[in-house]
């Protein structure tokens, strides 16, 4: 059954559009993106079944489009892309700093500009932000993709796009989809080598933190 088959009152683009979307359950959001249900279910009881199937919506966000695709009738490959999209679009469009703080004065702030690029993932990402010599952040971006329990710290490729970038210092920040914040001897010798690497050329390598979905660490390197 599509939204469109709905009766009026009960459809949720309808409701949004009067009353706001906060006064939408999250099935409810959830059932605008999916677009239609499957045989036997409107679209709004496929969206509750999906998040239940889930454990939650936090769970769910998790969850890549192969992941949402596999069986579960109704939901096929453009659906689960469009779910899984809207969940990275939220992701990308959180603030990086809700101080707007555009400058690096710390290993806090590090790991303040860098969450909303590592939290709510199942495999390890590093990212690397690029300051002037004052501090000013001058680009964040997404370094390397990889899996859990995997270092993927290549420092020639760090120091190349740090000086391509104009940059005179430079942090990075890697996840541990595990959830566990402690580094892990790998973190640490990378973090070792991008010290070392970042004198060679002349940068200031500002910290290395490790951040999960609640709360971040410090990678000490000496």
């Amino acid at each position: 059954m599509r939204i469109a088959d709905l009766p009026a009152a009960d459809r949720p683009r309808e409701r949004l559009l009067s009353r706001g979307v906060e006064a939408l359950a999250d099935r409810e959001l959830l059932a605008l993106l999916l677009g239609s249900g499957a045989e036997g279910c409107d679209v709004v009881e496929l969206a509750g079944q999906l998040i239940a199937r889930h454990g939650g919506l936090y769970e769910l966000s998790r969850a890549d489009a192969h992941e949402l695709a596999v069986g579960m009738p109704g939901i096929g490959p453009a659906k689960a892309a469009r779910v899984a999209a809207a969940f990275q679009l939220a992701r990308r469009a959180a603030p990086a700093d809700p101080g707007g703080r555009q400058r690096i004065r710390g290993s806090a702030d590090l790991a303040a500009l860098a969450a909303p690029l590592l939290t709510s993932l199942r495999h390890e990402r590093v990212v690397i932000i690029i300051c002037d010599s004052a501090g000013m952040v001058l680009r964040t971006a997404i370094l390397t993709e990889g899996v859990a329990d995997r270092s993927l710290l290549p420092v020639r490729d760090v120091l190349a796009l740090v000086l391509a970038a104009g940059g005179t210092a430079f942090g990075v920040a890697h996840n541990h989809p595990t959830g566990r914040v402690e580094p892990s001897e790998p973190d640490r010798l990378a973090t070792a080598r991008l010290a070392a690497g970042a004198e060679a050329v002349g940068l200031k390598f500002l910290d290395h933190v490790v951040v999960t979905d609640h709360e971040w660490r410090r990678v000490a390197h000496g």
